[in-house]
């Protein structure tokens, strides 16, 4: 019921997170992390990147699906490269799963920050009409519909359409 001790704890997972994609284990030290009728409390325990691992299989898990169907959207015959972008993109197991189902290394050669940093410069580019030569297209990745008589579903644009549509 602490949100500042549930901040702290918060900010430390989010650390532990990052530490954990370079190295194999790391120490979560919170010192006077809340305060009881025994006194003061602290927390510190040390975190393998297995244990983090196995902590997150689920969540890990459910990026097969999208990933799987992403490649199926896309209709290419064969991938040449696999360029991650993101923070998430570091961890090692995600980058793991990621060669599991294409069957490539993905390219690391990319900052996955700066890569989102400069898809969004040249989209602003693009709108400004400063960049002529790159066409990107925004598409609505579900299929939107209308509630229609029974609770049924009328689909009225699909999903990978795109936007703007008519």
């Amino acid at each position: 019921t602490d949100l500042v001790a549930l901040q702290r704890l918060r900010d430390a997972a989010e650390n532990a997170k990052i530490e954990l994609s370079s190295v194999e284990e790391t120490k979560i030290t919170i010192p006077y992390i809340f305060s009881d009728a025994s006194g003061q409390k602290h927390l510190d325990v040390t975190l393998t990147r297995a244990t983090f691992e196995t902590i997150c299989e689920p969540i890990f898990e459910r990026l097969r699906g999208p990933t799987k169907q992403a490649l199926k959207d896309s209709k290419l015959a064969k991938i040449d490269k696999v360029i991650l972008v993101g923070g998430s993109t570091r961890i090692p197991k995600v980058q793991k799963l990621v060669q599991e189902i294409t069957g490539l290394v993905p390219d690391t050669s990319v900052n996955p920050d700066e890569a989102v940093s400069l898809g969004a410069a040249i989209q602003g580019g693009i709108i400004s009409g400063d960049i002529k030569d790159i066409l990107l297209l925004d598409v609505t990745p579900l299929t939107l519909g209308i509630e229609v008589l029974g609770g049924l579903r009328a689909s009225l644009i699909q999903r990978n359409t795109t936007i703007p549509t008519r």
